[in-house]
């Protein structure tokens, strides 16, 4: 006797196990494929590429190790040198201060740009995504200009005597701080607007009807609320801003050196792709922490906007 099938009902369609895995194999399976070519594989390369050594003229070989993160870690042949530890300390404490700075200052903006009526509302989002229709190459190299020791900034910044009057704002940290705020608003403001735009008012009120003053109202009626685009923003902004190899190249010098700088370095000039995969490795895990404490911080329902 032939054994009875179990059938289940998907979506209005009644199908056998086996159906339905297939199914929802040619539905899933392209885009797995996809991204295990284009992600996955290119991902593990370079995992396997950090456990290698560099040899003669940049090649890799040698025997597997783990000499690359011990060196990345400080311990190298000559003893402990703090140059990568704190170029990871320095790429999350600029991530962190970057992300901080966008969310303060995209905070009021999108509310004013809610606040906005008609057309107005439109041109206000459209002047603050304008700045990402210039290359980013090209926005820094004005950046170079507006800190150069011929500009007004620089002039206004030695007349309080936070400058040299014959020296430009740039190179150092707080040139790469500025331009980084700057290049990165817009990907502060748009979730947090996403999030201003849905705010229930009546609780708001309603705490104010209770007897709360304008501060308590904002942190228990508004807050909670816009919870999700603050997350959002602060992530579209900490990660790429951590990575960030252009702008403190060209406006830190050799003052400010990051992850993405080392990244580029040892892919580069210094030919050492072992060591370079490593350093990406670690810029891959700490920006995954980054998400696992924001997640544990917020919970998960505030991540499912990304």
């Amino acid at each position: 006797m032939r054994a009875n099938l179990q059938t289940a009902v998907h979506h209005g369609e009644t199908l056998t196990p086996r159906a339905y895995s297939l199914r929802t194999g040619a539905s899933v399976g392209p885009g797995l494929a996809w991204l295990g070519a284009l992600f996955l594989g290119p991902l593990a390369l370079i995992a396997l590429i950090s456990l290698l050594s560099r040899g003669e003229y940049g090649t890799v070989g040698g025997a597997w190790t783990f000499e690359n993160y011990r060196r990345l870690a400080g311990f190298g042949l000559l003893g402990f040198d703090s140059l990568y530890p704190l170029i990871i300390a320095r790429s999350v404490l600029l991530g962190l201060t970057t992300a901080m700075l966008c969310l303060s200052a995209g905070l009021p903006l999108a509310f004013f740009i809610a606040s906005c009526k008609g057309r107005y509302k439109n041109l206000a989002l459209t002047l603050v995504v304008v700045p990402l229709w210039t290359n980013l190459l090209i926005r820094t190299y004005a950046w170079q200009m507006l800190l150069g020791p011929e500009s007004s900034l620089t002039q206004v910044a030695a007349l309080f005597g936070l400058a040299e009057a014959d020296e430009g704002l740039y190179p150092g940290l707080f040139a790469v701080s500025l331009c980084m705020v700057c290049d990165f608003l817009p990907f502060a403001v748009l979730p947090i607007y996403a999030s201003v735009e849905k705010l229930n008012w009546s609780l708001v009120e309603a705490a104010m009807d209770l007897g709360a003053n304008r501060v308590s109202a904002f942190r228990h009626g508004i807050v909670p609320q816009i919870k999700p685009g603050l997350t959002a923003g602060f992530i579209l902004v900490f990660l790429p801003a951590m990575g960030q190899f252009v702008i403190p190249d060209l406006l830190g010098g050799a003052k400010t050196m990051l992850l993405g700088n080392a990244i580029q370095q040892q892919f580069g000039a210094a030919s050492d792709w072992p060591f370079g995969s490593a350093v990406a490795m670690v810029s891959l895990l700490v920006a995954m922490l980054a998400l696992w404490l924001m997640a544990r911080h917020t919970g998960d329902d505030e991540l499912n906007i990304l």
